[in-house]
């Protein structure tokens, strides 16, 4: 949904039944930009009686942070969500709402997660395979990981596949280690590198076909 006025993003995601995993992990970046995602996690204490000066001055400041982010919550979902929260009197309390809805989903992200992570660790190159179909295999499933909030350091990915490409790459392999690069090497590099060794290496066995 557009937003032109105030300090509120450009473009808020709108929460529709099917993209809450990606929905949530987008409203906390814009609760921390706009500076109120303490206020949706942990709420905020109720103002007592002789409470002083200081005290009432800290509760309207909350207090405005609050509407500030209830009044995102409300334009960042459909029509059915919306029915879901009215009756919520505090940004906590919507987002509550929303989260015991969707904890069915989160467990399931969860236990996909899981699944991937044995696939990803599981994987080896395959005997014939090529470079690269080899790394769109493991590019392919690390995205996916990454979808489901799994944190994947390019460097973590470069050592995976140092280990398990086939035999004939392990000259490549071992100088690459050698070289002290592998911490910053990125998985691009690393697969131009081994392409390249896979090139001379067809050119090499083109050779003793032709003699």
């Amino acid at each position: 949904m557009a937003q032109s006025t105030g300090n509120f993003a450009t473009n808020l995601p709108v929460l529709d039944g099917s993209n809450w995993v990606r929905w949530c992990i987008q409203m906390k970046v814009i609760f921390g930009y706009q500076d109120v995602a303490e206020i949706v996690e942990d709420g905020f204490p109720i103002l007592e009686e002789g409470a002083t000066e200081t005290e009432k001055t800290e509760y309207k400041q909350s207090k405005r942070k609050d509407y500030k982010a209830l009044c995102l919550i409300h334009q960042a979902v459909d029509n059915a969500h919306f029915e879901k929260i009215v009756g919520s009197t505090t940004s906590k309390e919507a987002w509550e709402v929303l989260e015991k809805q969707y904890a069915g989903v989160a467990q399931l992200k969860k236990i996909r997660l899981q699944t991937m992570m044995r696939q990803y660790e599981l994987m080896q190159m395959d005997k014939g395979e090529k470079i690269y179909e080899f790394f769109t295999r493991i590019i392919t499933q690390t995205n996916a990981m990454k979808s489901y909030g799994e944190k994947i350091e390019d460097a973590t990915i470069v050592e995976k596949i140092l280990r398990i490409v086939t035999p004939r790459f392990d000259h490549t392999v071992v100088a690459i280690e050698e070289s002290g690069k592998v911490e910053k090497m990125k998985v691009e590099e690393l697969q131009g590198s081994l392409e390249a060794h896979e090139q001379r290496l067809n050119e090499r066995g083109a050779k003793k076909h032709t003699h």
